[in-house]
């Protein structure tokens, strides 16, 4: 009877612990989403001028401004009669800014007194994603990456435990780049669309995820563990000049550790992809976390990403806002095994809240 009793307290203490664990995972603070920018605005916004001089005409808070060598931002007035007419609001005589747009309503330059600005090329089409003509063919170069070792490490590792993020979460949708000729060396390096990680690392991904829907998103993945041949294929096919887009396979990445992740969100009602400052793998200053231009809302839905993950554990790169750095990643070894070799282990459901998690070995 007392047996029965203590067995009901145990369950009962279960339950309320996994209900207050889904509770706290839920929940996330941000400030109030932004309204969209003005249609008529969306072609202003990008960069203008030098190098050494860039003005950046950006949305915030429902205003166009204009900041100057990234030191102080000034709004802008809009003529109402001339939409391509903006002038400067500062403390003394006010600078008129008239913008050039093309057929489609982007602007081609911006002429401020006797100035003329040219836009900065950084958002066309294609997103400015870095495209390279290998250095040598892929497949010669993946033959000699599958006959290589990686470096060999010393220390205290913990057992290498990969278990793929969709078994955890199916409401984590996937759009993986390396699985398809949609990347910057235009060839299939996984022969599957699958994203895996360590298991605390995946299970933290799993938390954020959830806490975005009370938002209205979920996480789409681009990349998450990567095998150390794909990152020396990558290595030995770019060009000397442009090896500072890419990990070098004798230090190894956070990807090949399987504690980083490449993501963004999506919209849970439409299933798209969210509109950030800058495309993935875009190789400009739009690309940094805290790049300042765009609008409101991309910021807005960039750090809600960055929120989330935080969160959880994760560091966002320095110089990527979509890639995020488990905290335990340097207790893994370099991975090597392919996709189609990683087993799964059960997963075992906590009650009613939902959370998954591996069963032991």
């Amino acid at each position: 009877m007392l047996r029965n009793r203590l067995t009901h307290l145990t369950i009962a203490a279960t339950i309320l612990v996994c209900l207050a664990a889904h509770a706290l995972a839920q929940s996330i603070t941000i400030g109030p989403k932004p309204a969209p920018a003005p249609a008529r605005w969306r072609g202003l916004i990008g960069e203008y001028g030098p190098d050494d001089n860039i003005l950046i005409v950006f949305e915030d808070e429902s205003r166009l401004w204009a900041l100057f060598s990234r030191k102080e931002g000034y709004p802008l007035a809009e003529n109402v009669k001339d939409l391509s007419r903006f002038v400067q609001v500062i403390n003394g005589p006010a600078k008129q800014l008239i913008f050039t747009r093309d057929a489609k309503g982007r602007a081609t330059q911006v002429t401020i007194g006797d100035a003329i600005l040219s836009r900065r090329n950084i958002e066309p089409e294609t997103g400015n994603q870095l495209r390279i003509k290998p250095v040598r063919p892929v497949p010669e170069l993946m033959k000699e990456a599958l006959a290589a070792q990686p470096p060999k490490e010393t220390g205290d590792f913990r057992e290498a435990d990969l278990v793929e993020l969709t078994k955890l979460d199916p409401t984590i949708h996937l759009e993986i780049r390396y699985a398809t000729t949609n990347n910057f060396l235009g060839t299939k390096f996984y022969s599957q669309a699958r994203a895996f990680m360590q298991s605390p690392a995946a299970e933290a991904v799993v938390r954020a995820n959830r806490k975005l829907k009370q938002f209205g998103y979920g996480l789409l993945v681009h990349d998450a563990y990567r095998p150390w041949y794909v990152t020396k294929v990558f290595w030995d096919a770019t060009p000397a000049d442009k090896h500072v887009f890419v990990a070098d396979p004798a230090k190894g990445s956070r990807h090949n550790r399987g504690c980083a992740v490449d993501l963004t969100l999506y919209d849970l009602k439409t299933g798209k992809p969210i509109e950030m400052v800058s495309t993935y793998d875009e190789t400009t200053a739009r690309a940094y976390p805290d790049y300042p231009g765009g609008t409101s809302l991309q910021r807005w839905h960039r750090q809600l990403l960055r929120t989330a993950m935080e969160s959880e554990g994760f560091t966002v790169y320095e110089a990527e806002w979509w890639h995020f750095d488990y905290k335990d990643w340097q207790k893994y070894r370099i991975g090597n095994v392919r996709f189609e070799e990683i087993g799964a282990r059960p997963l075992v459901r906590c009650c009613s809240s939902g959370f998954l998690w591996s069963a032991p070995a």
